[in-house]
């Protein structure tokens, strides 16, 4: 026999002095799991910044961040993995420090590559007043509805230590190239393999017409510390 609990009125609430019976449970379960089905839906259609489980699905499900740490990491190290709403990057153990021995002049439309001292080591130590390039551990493929901006790290920047990336535009693979500015008068270490960046994933209201892959973007694809390109 059907228990007591209440009649279902028009909306959705139950009243006194009725039944509900199995089958008008049934109904309400489906009508729940539908909803509960349409919310997710609305929620990836939505635009904003995107959330830890939004990252996390186009991680795992697409390729978005490989490789992929799914649980911030924090123990002795700067901290590096998925946090709430955005992705904690870390940066390689290659490096490219600038130096002045050579009286080069910084050119964007000409970039000489003598203006660098290359490094490949676990700790990378950035002259006082200057920068050095390094990437990200983590390959990005970037969706076609999606812009990335690039955050540095607290506990570098309270070191006066300033990363600049610029966003990662919609449809865009590759390593990401990191600039490390150290604007104190003393030398200033980076570790490799640890956190440098929190990457967060803006959605936008639909596909962008011209992504960066459609207009062959020169650096698409990039792979290691890419030096400028014309």
């Amino acid at each position: 026999m059907p228990r007591p609990c209440g009649k279902i009125s028009n909306a959705g609430k139950p009243s006194k002095n009725s039944v509900i019976t199995i089958t008008e449970l049934t109904i309400i379960m489906t009508q729940t799991k539908e909803q509960i089905e349409q919310q997710i839906e609305t929620l990836n259609a939505t635009p904003g910044i995107m959330p830890d489980h939004w990252i996390r699905d186009q991680a795992q499900q697409y390729g978005m961040i490989d490789p992929f740490v799914e649980k911030q990491q924090r123990e002795g190290v700067i901290s590096y993995g998925l946090s709430s709403y955005g992705y904690d990057a870390r940066c390689s153990d290659e490096f490219m420090i600038f130096t002045n021995v050579d009286n080069a002049i910084v050119d964007p439309k000409d970039f000489s590559q003598q203006s660098f001292v290359e490094r490949k080591a676990d700790v990378c130590v950035i002259p006082p007043n200057s920068f050095v390039l390094t990437r990200t551990v983590e390959y990005f493929k970037i969706p076609d509805d999606v812009l990335v901006v690039c955050l540095g790290k607290s506990t570098y920047a309270r070191c006066g230590l300033i990363v600049n990336v610029t966003p990662l535009e919609p449809g865009w693979e590759g390593h990401v190239t990191l600039e490390l500015s150290n604007t104190t008068p003393l030398p200033a270490k980076v570790y490799a393999n640890e956190g440098i960046a929190q990457f967060l994933f803006f959605k936008g209201s639909s596909p962008c017409e011209t992504s960066y892959a459609s207009r062959s973007g020169k650096y698409m694809g990039q792979k290691g510390v890419t030096l400028p390109r014309l």
